[in-house]
């Protein structure tokens, strides 16, 4: 519920290091003042010049996280849903990349007259004027803007000055919330400040004063170094805050709580407090995190698990649906590249139930299906997420239908079967960017099924990014085999869901529930296959 009051912007910073986990700062201060009635949205700016991270290499960026209205956005946006339960959209990830070229294309129309244009003022509005996007219409209370990479960066000045820029004139309706490094040097044995200091030093040196600092830390800080900190970085004892490394993310909000991040953030922007926060939920969810009642083996199939930031979104479902079953997902990430006969058995040995990853391109493809296989011949659970489906229904086709050289043209182009074909209104689409099936798209589910089931719905909605879809000229050599298309988008008849019937719980889905599921809200697919794998024997 947005008040009379006018928006409030918070921006976030890091310095000393990136990775220090701004995202999370942000969501936790968000999650705590949404809990005491104000309605919050979190943005992020990230200063790399690709217009979206959908181009880039999961091991370059992590994740690539999709919004309901099919924005492509960085991985931070998958905190900010999974804390707050609300959705974001466009609006909520802006890069360098967007801001240049919306500049760029103003220049060319002759919007800006003639001038010469240059980064202050017109690269510092464009960034403002994203900014206070949010702030529009007072919807929202408070507005909290991360800012990607560390104080210090050439790519982040813009930012910052724009900062600098609204700070001055937004007065006690900004605010500026510094996350720095406090690092414990062991040799020593004492936690050192100065990193800290050099990083407030150079945020001065660009104009901004931060009004909080949260420290993150592996040793508690004791009061004569808060003092100190405070001291030398110009801001209130009661304003260095605590963040001490913990083992999940999830009690972050708790600790900011204990902190009273949030009651210094209201007194500093003259907010009233409202109401004490309310996290009895996000308590028991806590509780039941740590004290689990069992612990099951799920295998995570994909070709990027060297790095988890690229299944991030899979990983904290799988921990939402484990917390939801009072159980312990012990997930074991297996390379589909180095998978083959001799080690397959080895490798899937124990597992309760097989996630197969979504991705794209053709490498690990063979270990995916082999792995299939697997799960498949001996009834145990399996969830085929976008490619991992696809890979679903290329198995059956070779194994069980009995056409060998079924594939995707994606993958083969000249396939005798091909089974997954890319998708009619993509096949002029050139350019890469931002041109898939993005967002969400509704789905008819089959009365009866085991989805239609879980999902206690006949229409859902859920969120795609794909080219590539099941070719529908071989739906009834499936569906006579036992693979049943139970979920279908009704506009196009695009196969959204296969069930095969005649095993325990065998589901592939062209969509990725991974997106929806939050603390508050555990996605029902996840829930449901983890409830399968701890039948399991």
């Amino acid at each position: 519920m947005a008040g009379s009051d006018s928006t409030r912007f918070i921006f976030v910073t890091g310095g000393v290091t990136s990775s220090l986990g701004k995202g999370i700062i942000s969501a936790s201060l968000a999650k705590l003042l949404q809990s005491r009635g104000y309605s919050v949205t979190i943005q992020k700016l990230d200063p790399y010049i690709n217009i979206d991270p959908g181009t880039l290499n999961p091991y370059e960026h992590g994740e690539c996280y999709v919004t309901e209205d099919g924005a492509e956005t960085d991985l931070d946006l998958g905190h900010y849903e999974r804390f707050l339960n609300v959705h974001t959209s466009q609006a909520n990830n802006v890069t360098t990349g967007k801001v240049y070229q919306s500049v760029i294309e103003k220049e060319r129309r002759g919007d800006y007259l003639g001038e010469t244009v240059q980064v202050i003022p017109h690269i510092t509005d464009e960034i403002k004027q994203r900014i206070k996007l949010l702030g529009e219409n007072n919807e929202y209370d408070f507005v909290i803007t991360e800012i990607g990479g560390t104080v210090g960066d050439i790519e982040s000045l813009p930012y910052i000055e724009a900062i600098r820029q609204l700070k001055w004139v937004m007065g006690s309706n900004s605010l500026v919330i510094h996350l720095t490094l406090i690092p414990y040097l062991a040799a020593a044995k004492e936690l050192k400040t100065k990193p800290t200091q050099h990083s407030v030093k150079m945020m001065l040196e660009y104009g901004v004063q931060p009004d909080i600092l949260v420290c993150r830390t592996e040793k508690p800080l004791n009061d004569p170094l808060r003092n100190k900190i405070a001291l030398f970085c110009n801001v209130e004892a009661s304003s260095v805050i605590e963040s001490i490394d913990t083992n999940s993310i999830y009690k972050v909000p708790l600790l900011m709580k204990e902190e009273k991040l949030d009651k210094v953030v209201l007194k500093m922007m003259k907010a009233s407090s409202r109401k004490a926060p309310n996290l009895k939920k996000w308590e028991q969810f806590i509780r039941r995190l740590e004290s689990p009642k069992s612990t099951i083996d799920i295998g995570l199939v994909g070709k990027y698990v060297e790095l988890i930031d690229a299944y991030k979104s899979i990983i904290e479902s799988l921990i939402h649906a484990g917390t939801e079953n009072n159980c312990k997902v012990n997930l074991r990430l297996i390379q589909s590249e180095q998978l083959d006969e001799d080690n397959l058995h080895e490798r899937l040995d124990g597992l309760k139930g097989v996630i197969v990853a979504p991705g794209f391109g053709d490498r690990g493809i063979e270990g995916k299906i082999m792995a299939i296989t697997y799960v498949r011949e001996r009834n145990i659970p399996f969830l085929g997420i976008c490619l991992g489906m696809q890979c679903a229904m290329i198995e059956f086709a070779r194994h069980v239908i009995g056409l060998p050289e079924a594939h995707s043209t994606e993958m083969k182009p000249g396939t005798p079967h091909p089974i997954i074909d890319i998708m009619e209104d993509q096949k002029k689409v050139h350019i890469k960017g931002g041109t898939m099936r993005l967002g969400a798209y509704p789905c008819t589910l089959r009365e009866g099924s085991r989805v239609h089931e879980i999902y206690g719905q006949q229409n859902i909605s859920e969120r795609h990014r794909h080219r590539y879809e099941v070719n529908n000229l071989y739906m009834d050599r499936f569906e006579q085999a036992g693979m049943h298309a139970t979920g279908i988008n009704p506009e196009s008849g695009l196969v959204e869901i296969i069930e095969l019937k005649s095993h325990p719980w065998f589901i592939g889905v062209q969509f990725h529930p991974e997106y929806k599921s939050t603390v508050d809200k555990p996605h029902p697919l996840f829930i449901h296959f983890v409830k399968a794998a701890k039948k399991q024997k």
